[in-house]
């Protein structure tokens, strides 16, 4: 027991370390390649960040474990805002741009209504799996089309941000350290996901608990452990402007892109049927920590101290539930 948990632990350590070099690298071989700031923060950033996501799900998915599969994805997109956004809040209130409010939100309610509404027959197939990647595309492309047509003004800021964003980073020069540095990254991530796939099963089989138990909880935990500590050093340094459009941003990568590919590679059975598992509430509760935002900054854009609280409360009575429920 205590070897699995050791080996869960290193997984999670080389998923965390793998996804920073894999942007790291990737970034910086984007912009030896003149490739703009606002278009790598789209794009090699975005999915980066979702890589111990998108790795776990595919490696649990091959290897017939599905409810760890959707499981990490509802877990972690549970756990970005209620206890990722509730733990910054706490440390620094968070005001965002209105578009926050306006757009990105509700993208994230519609397609997490989405998720629910093709779960509904228990099976996540293939052709449910190529909308949701297409959807990721599409998404991608529709960030650009917005930035570039967005006043000057914001479209400065955006760009800035982006740049600062990218300078956080960091910039490795010269193209065989930035290939050597991507190449170690995705040797990472996907090694890191073996080890955490395979742990959790162990553990799971010794605690006599469920795979989905597993993947809302540890596996969901683990790999949003980069969401986690970018959002706490953001809130200490006061720079918590554009962090829930991040995670928002996360949490809408991590439905279509990784449940998209996942789904892809191999149809995602539910076993026990969507409502029979209980996955059902699992799915609703995910919706209402999404819609939670939107309630607290409709008014003044920003998720004040008592938010955060109210944030993080959610979080804990959610897992407690969990827990009564073994």
């Amino acid at each position: 027991m205590l070897l699995n948990l050791f080996i869960c632990f290193v997984g999670f350590g080389m998923l965390y370390f793998g996804a920073e070099w894999l942007v790291k690298g990737s970034s910086s071989l984007a912009r030896s390649l003149g490739v703009t700031p606002i278009v790598i923060g789209l794009t090699v950033v975005a999915f980066g960040t979702s890589a111990p996501e998108l790795v776990v799900s595919l490696v649990s998915s091959i290897k017939g474990k599905s409810m760890i599969a959707v499981g990490n994805v509802v877990g972690s997109n549970i756990c970005n805002i209620a206890l990722v956004l509730g733990m910054a809040a706490v440390f620094q209130p968070i005001t965002s741009h209105q578009s926050v409010i306006k757009r990105d939100i509700p993208i994230m309610l519609g397609i997490s209504l989405y998720l629910l509404l093709i779960s509904l027959n228990s099976e996540i197939g293939r052709l449910e799996g190529a909308t949701l990647f297409g959807g990721v595309i599409l998404y991608t492309f529709f960030n650009y089309y917005i930035a570039k047509r967005e006043s000057v003004q914001e479209s400065g800021e955006k760009i800035l941000s982006c740049e600062t964003g990218l300078e956080e980073i960091g910039y490795v020069t010269g193209r065989s350290k930035q290939v050597l540095l991507i190449l170690v990254g995705i040797i990472g991530v996907v090694a890191g996901a073996q080890c955490v796939v395979d742990s959790a099963v162990k553990i799971m089989q010794v605690l006599g608990v469920s795979e989905k138990f597993i993947g809302l909880t540890i596996v969901a935990f683990g790999t949003s452990l980069p969401e986690l500590a970018t959002s706490v050093i953001a809130a200490i340094r006061k720079e918590m402007d554009i962090s829930i459009g991040n995670l928002v941003g996360s949490n809408v990568f991590n439905i279509l892109s990784v449940l998209g590919a996942a789904s892809l590679v191999r149809p995602i059975p539910i076993p026990g049927g969507f409502i029979g598992s209980g996955l059902w509430i699992d799915y609703l509760f995910m919706i209402f920590t999404s819609f939670l935002p939107w309630l607290m900054m409709r008014k003044d854009f920003t998720i004040t101290r008592k938010d955060g609280f109210i944030l993080l409360s959610c979080y804990v009575g959610y897992l407690t539930y969990l827990i009564m429920k073994i």
